[in-house]
């Protein structure tokens, strides 16, 4: 230890060690300037290649654009699977059967008319036209069933709205 303490204290130490430091110095400068100079390339190369504008600046207005997109897109989707749970209760099948409901009346004046949401629920509406009067009597449907007694015209109007997604028309001798 002692050898060492009389090692730092001598001139040869000092001179070295004084040495070292400016050679530190000189590779610390050489390296900024180094560093100076590679950062003006990259900066005349970026300007280049993004045809006068600052391509670096350019990518991050991008990456930014991206990122505001991915954001708006994420929105649009949570509205669209709001949308599409809130189609499911709207009415998507329509059924529609007229005919003759008295034999005294000449035209198919009756009808029944099934409005079916995506669950099969909704309404059968029957109306009878008759010489003296008409009426028009609604029965609720669930999942393709109704608690009540369907005619034959309703329950041809509930499966022809079932079986289809469009509105459909027909005639039909009961």
């Amino acid at each position: 230890m002692e050898n060492l303490l009389q090692v730092l204290k001598t001139e040869d130490y000092l001179i070295i060690s004084f040495v070292t430091n400016i050679i530190l110095i000189l590779a610390v400068v050489i390296n900024i300037i180094m560093l100076i100079t590679i950062n003006r390339k990259y900066i005349k190369f970026m300007k280049q290649l993004g045809n006068g504008s600052n391509l670096d600046e350019m990518l991050k207005k991008y990456l930014k654009d991206v990122k505001e997109i991915k954001q708006d897109n994420s929105e649009i989707k949570a509205y669209y699977r709001k949308l599409d749970s809130d189609i499911a209760s709207c009415i998507q099948k329509v059924g529609i059967v007229r005919y003759n409901a008295f034999r005294d009346v000449g035209s198919d004046l009756s009808f029944a008319i099934a409005l079916l949401d995506g669950n099969d629920t909704g309404v059968v509406l029957n109306g009878l036209y008759g010489s003296e009067s008409s009426n028009i009597y609604a029965k609720p449907i669930k999942g393709g069933v109704s608690t009540y007694q369907l005619s034959e015209e309703e329950k041809y109007a509930l499966e022809i709205a079932e079986q289809n997604k469009n509105f459909v028309a027909k005639n039909r001798k009961f």
